[in-house]
């Protein structure tokens, strides 16, 4: 309940501005309460309204009222903190269900300062001071509190474990010593710890020997990891440039093909409709000869067609073959069985090229391999290429 009321007060006696508790606490007229220099601030601002209000209830105040300190306001304020402190040091004294607890405390027991190896009791502060002040605890060992003491006592004949047997690498009492373990390898714990002691900073300084060799073989896969990705990033760039290269390269020459073609194809055309114009011709003068004979042919008069007859003149050679001279269009399948061919080559360059990449070594030799495998590529397919156009 106390500290129920406790709480309740520390709510009830906070500045509404500042949210802390009340310090030098003045009391308006409406009656609330605030700290002196929060209020002061407060009504600054509003000097400019010449009128002056309760931040709570917004009561208004006109002139700016005296602010005088509540003393016994600021008295409660005081008692208050301390009632709070003392509660908040008792509470944070008292053990709880993860700590060791004093044993010799009655009621509800304080947390352990310290445990004692030869009384097997742990102490708070207070219960702990004999061994402190006085000389017969001179020989007791005090350690961080421990709720593990009952190890430390040997189960068959209840004394504390003061010894260790070496040949059984357990710890015992002095009874165990001169009984089960008699004509064993024994030492005291201490001298055992001792030893124990030494092996254990023995092997800590070995680990962190380890630590410091590792942290070393880090460092340098992280630097291998770095160059790895620094050397990555410019292969892909590189080879970004020599592949759009390549591109450029094949689109223009693909350009070449296309207008060789077109150029002849106009030329072989235009021979062609040379001496289709011509054959023409002459068919048209055939047609007109052959009408001029059929017309003679249907004269009645003898006399007339014996006539006209022999002044017709003799029909001439033909100034072509009866066979036109057409030329095979191998050109052009020709030009594709080329391209086909390169094709075939530019597949076989780019396979063996990959197969290069494939079996690249990054551990191995750096440097500009993968633009020498590409640049060989592409040296051959721009080879094969001209020798095919």
């Amino acid at each position: 309940m106390a500290q129920t009321g406790s709480q309740l007060n520390q709510t009830t006696l906070a500045c509404s501005i500042c949210l802390d508790p009340l310090k030098d606490p003045v009391t308006l007229p409406c009656g609330h309460s605030y700290c002196m220099n929060c209020i002061r601030r407060f009504w600054d601002e509003e000097d400019g309204k010449r009128l002056y209000s309760c931040p709570q209830c917004r009561q208004t105040f006109t002139p700016r009222p005296v602010l005088v300190k509540n003393t016994m306001l600021a008295e409660l304020v005081e008692q208050l903190k301390k009632t709070g402190l003392q509660a908040a040091a008792a509470d944070h004294c008292y053990a709880g269900p993860e700590d060791v607890a004093c044993d010799v405390c009655t009621g509800r027991k304080l947390k352990a300062a310290k445990s004692c190896l030869m009384c097997l009791v742990s102490y708070c502060e207070t219960h702990v001071q004999p061994h402190y002040n006085s000389s017969a605890f001179e020989q007791h060992k005090l350690v961080e509190p421990s709720q593990k003491l009952q190890e430390n006592v040997c189960s068959r004949h209840h004394r504390v474990k003061e010894l260790f047997c070496r040949t059984d690498q357990q710890s015992i009492c002095y009874h165990c010593s001169v009984d089960k373990h008699r004509g064993h390898d024994t030492v005291s714990a201490v001298a055992e710890r001792t030893e124990r002691q030494r092996e254990l900073e023995g092997s800590r300084q070995e680990i962190q020997q380890r630590i410091q060799d590792r942290d070393k073989e880090v460092k340098v896969l992280q630097q291998e990891v770095e160059a790895i990705s620094r050397s990555a990033d410019q292969t892909v760039e590189n080879s970004e440039k020599i592949f759009t290269e390549l591109i450029r390269l094949m689109e223009k020459r693909r350009s070449e093909v296309k207008q060789q073609i077109r150029s002849q194809q106009e030329t072989e055309v235009g021979r062609v409709k040379e001496v289709q114009e011509k054959l023409e011709q002459e068919i048209t003068e055939l047609k007109r000869r052959d009408a001029e004979l059929e017309q003679l042919s249907h004269t009645e008069d003898h006399i007339q067609f014996l006539h006209i007859y022999p002044s017709l003149p003799a029909l001439s050679g033909s100034t072509h073959s009866s066979r036109t001279n057409t030329r095979p269009l191998r050109y052009f399948e020709d030009v594709t069985a080329a391209v086909s061919e390169l094709r075939d080559r530019l597949q076989e360059v780019l396979r063996k090229t990959w197969t290069n990449i494939s079996r690249y070594n990054p551990s191995g030799a750096r440097g500009t391999l993968e633009h020498k495998i590409l640049q060989k590529g592409h040296e051959e397919m721009m080879s094969a290429l001209v020798q095919k156009l």
